[in-house]
């Protein structure tokens, strides 16, 4: 058994004679490190998320308040550990993710634009649903209409060219975030315009803070038609927040797709050199960038541009790409371990299904802190919100197995495939699989 484990973590098989009509991936196709991978990130993207569906996001962008030392350090260790780190690592599977469709449908020989449109319009689908109705804080709107643009990267020929666009983005937002805060330092430097700007500032905090107050009725009290007006209201807010994110998703995206090309999880043998030195340059950057972010930002809040916030957040992107990376080449490693590849195996089910999962950590979470459910909004501390986060992955985690042992999709994906190819998909496994 433990080898069988070990052989599935590690390996990916192609088909001698891939299919020449387009169809979902079979199971003996899959990369099962992928799936580690991404039940890994579902993890971390919960402890993350977990403060926004139990509090108002107008939080974030409010003047820090007084916390209990607990929930102080809860959040500490969310921004060093987490934050910044999880939505890159799920990016950059992402753009692994096409990469990899791109290869099967060129050896297959068929259309790949086609059917990959398809793919992204069904995610859109699937993103302005779970924004619109059940959680503000979606990211498969905002994958799905980047994943369009990577699309232009379809032809390229080098590997090497995707890392360079990626540094362009990254460098491009970085660029953006100074220029923009030394635009409104130089400013305050002018006493007539100091005034003004000041008082823009005060008016914004002013109107966070009642939206804050609408978004505790609504969420807290109210009616599901209350909470839908005000989802809509908040999804108005932090999209620009969205559009601040884009430049990082595709920094991320080309970087996955680069690992794709170059086909890494594919031989991780023959490449294990290259990811030890990731993982111990990765964590070497990324854990004391991610401190010195989490420290800043702490002492000066996220509500008004100074040069201490744009030092934060340029650490925290950052150390999101080197710790997430870093993260990446710690579990491809660990997959190389019989004894760890065993315990990473029970992480590959909730992967495989992570749609489902993602949708799954939503539809509970509003069930708990929002009105319609238990109610308990703006009642939990961090520090009980990141224990209820653990709770609820390991619940996901038998959950995946029990399904994942019938079925061969989760139930999003099923639905998902069969909209892509246009006919219900096969959803039970036969006995022999079982």
């Amino acid at each position: 058994m433990t080898s069988q484990v070990y052989k599935e973590l590690t390996l990916s098989t192609t088909p001698t004679h891939p299919p020449a009509v387009a169809a979902p991936v079979a199971q003996e196709e899959r990369i099962q490190t992928l799936d580690v991978l991404r039940g890994f990130a579902l993890f971390g993207i919960l402890t993350v998320n977990m403060y926004l569906f139990s509090h108002p996001f107008q939080n974030y962008l409010l003047p820090p308040s007084d916390l209990p030392w607990y929930d102080q350090a809860a959040k500490l260790l969310i921004l060093a550990l987490s934050e910044g780190k999880f939505y890159t690592l799920f990016s950059l599977l992402f753009g692994l993710g096409f990469a990899i469709q791109l290869e099967r449908a060129r050896a297959r020989g068929g259309p790949f634009v086609p059917l990959y449109l398809r793919r992204l319009g069904v995610l859109l689908i699937f993103g302005l649903i779970h924004a619109f109705f059940i959680w503000i804080g979606d990211i498969l709107s905002l994958y799905a209409i980047l994943g369009m643009f990577l699309l232009l990267f379809t032809w390229v020929k080098n590997p090497r060219t995707l890392l360079i666009w990626a540094a362009i983005f990254w460098i491009a937002l970085q660029l953006g975030s100074f220029a923009l805060t030394g635009l409104v330092m130089w400013g305050r430097s002018v006493p007539e315009v100091a005034v003004e700007i000041d008082a823009s500032f005060a008016i914004q905090e002013e109107m966070f803070a009642i939206e804050r107050e609408r978004a505790l009725a609504a969420y807290g009290s109210g009616t599901f038609w209350d909470v839908t007006v005000q989802r809509a209201r908040d999804l108005t807010t932090i999209s620009m927040g969205s559009l601040a994110m884009a430049p990082m998703v595709m920094t991320m995206f080309l970087i996955g797709a680069y690992i794709g090309r170059r086909g890494l999880l594919r031989d991780v043998a023959a490449h294990r050199g290259l990811f030890r030195r990731l993982l111990l340059g990765g964590f070497a950057l990324g854990i004391p960038a991610n401190i010195i972010a989490a420290l800043l930002i702490d002492q000066t809040g996220r509500a008004d541009l100074s040069w201490s916030l744009a030092a934060a957040n340029f650490l925290l992107s950052l150390g999101g790409i080197t710790q997430s990376i870093a993260y990446l080449s710690g579990i491809v490693l660990l997959c190389q371990s019989l004894p760890w590849s065993r315990w990473l195996a029970y992480l590959a089910p909730v992967g495989q299904m992570g749609l489902s999962n993602y949708l799954f950590q939503s539809i509970v979470c509003t069930l708990i802190f929002y009105s319609y459910g238990l109610g308990l909004f703006n009642q939990v501390g961090i520090a009980a919100g990141l224990l209820l986060a653990i709770v609820i992955y390991a619940t996901q985690i038998p959950i995946s197995h029990w399904w994942m042992a019938r079925f061969r999709y989760g139930p999003a994906e099923w639905l998902w495939r069969s909209l892509i190819y246009m006919r219900p998909q096969i959803m039970r496994r036969s006995a022999a699989a079982r």
